[in-house]
């Protein structure tokens, strides 16, 4: 027991340093990394934005990061399935803590999110968020687009967030309307996936309905990303309510009909071609979770994007 640590969160002393905490104790970082706000020689940062001020329905994703943070804590140091590698032997990697926000002006909080994602990005780390409601993926793509110009985007959702929109409008449903119209992303190589509502419109984006992903193979779904996206920078965004209600109850606007996380999990698996430049995880709300079902799926996301990265890099 001497060479063993607990609060690695804190104590760690190297950010490639495996945890050994129980999984029942222990500061809970997202798997554990380390909590810091120092980005020198960092791969990877994931944040979270506990913002839920532009839901439509049920509210409570703003303890989203914390719900998904503790459920990452089932995550040991074994090499992570379905990758087989620990994925912090040579990929560092930290968590940022939160965007700091005033709850009582939500008008400053797009340029307060772009201003600090844009901190992080400055610094060459990969940026993986946890939100919070999904209007936070607006200001993501516009620090994420500054850097890498227009991007690809892979959306997993139950919703085309294609709504009417109004510049200054703060709604979680309106933010791809306005990064088509934008150039902040480029619909004729982006994909949305497991939809199942109707918008006013697709704004050129190529569709993969609830009832095809469960028609379609994993790999048939993932070849159909990655021949939308043609190589392009892509930015990957995660809505939990991608997945049935089943599999994450625990959301603001559940939609019945969707995949199952073994289904979805193992299109991502697939996605190690994808040039992911950045990456978000949404909508999870614990105050309508049972059992932490939906939070458990939404760090498993989070570690499967994590996963993605370790592979790229190790493939140089």
């Amino acid at each position: 027991m001497a060479a063993r640590t607990i609060d690695h969160a804190f104590t760690a002393t190297s950010l490639r340093s495996a945890a050994t905490d129980p999984t029942f104790a222990g500061a809970l970082s997202f798997m554990r990394r380390r909590f810091t706000k120092d980005l020198a020689g960092v791969d990877a940062a994931v944040w979270g934005i506990p913002f839920d001020a532009a839901t439509s329905n049920r509210p409570g994703a703003r303890f989203g990061p914390q719900a998904i943070r503790r459920a990452s804590a089932i995550f040991d140091n074994d090499p992570q399935y379905p990758f087989n590698r620990d994925l912090f032997a040579q990929m560092s990697v930290i968590d940022y803590g939160d965007c700091l926000l005033d709850y009582g002006n939500h008008a400053e909080t797009p340029a307060a999110i772009e201003r600090q994602a844009t901190t992080i990005l400055d610094s060459g780390a990969f940026l993986l968020t946890l939100g919070g409601d999904h209007y936070v993926t607006w200001p993501l793509l516009q620090a994420h687009a500054e850097k890498h110009g227009p991007l690809a985007l892979v959306q997993f959702d139950a919703h085309q967030d294609t709504w009417l929109d109004h510049e200054g409008r703060i709604d979680h449903g309106s933010f791809v309307a306005r990064a088509a119209r934008s150039g902040i992303i480029d619909p004729a190589h982006s994909i949305q996936v497991g939809i199942r509502t109707h918008a006013p419109e697709d704004c050129g984006l190529r569709l993969i309905y609830g009832h095809e992903v469960e028609e379609m193979t994993a790999s048939e779904i993932a070849a159909a990303i990655l021949e939308r996206t043609a190589g392009r920078p892509a930015y990957l965004t995660f809505d939990i309510d991608c997945l049935d209600p089943a599999y994450a109850p625990g959301t603001g606007t559940p939609v019945a009909g969707g995949p199952s996380s073994t289904k979805i999990l193992s299109i991502l698996s697939k996605l190690g071609a994808l040039d992911i430049r950045g990456a978000d995880v949404v909508e999870v709300a614990p105050a309508y979770d049972h059992a932490d079902i939906t939070a458990i799926a939404g760090a498993t996301v989070a570690m499967y994007m994590l996963g993605l990265r370790a592979e790229r890099l190790a493939k140089g």
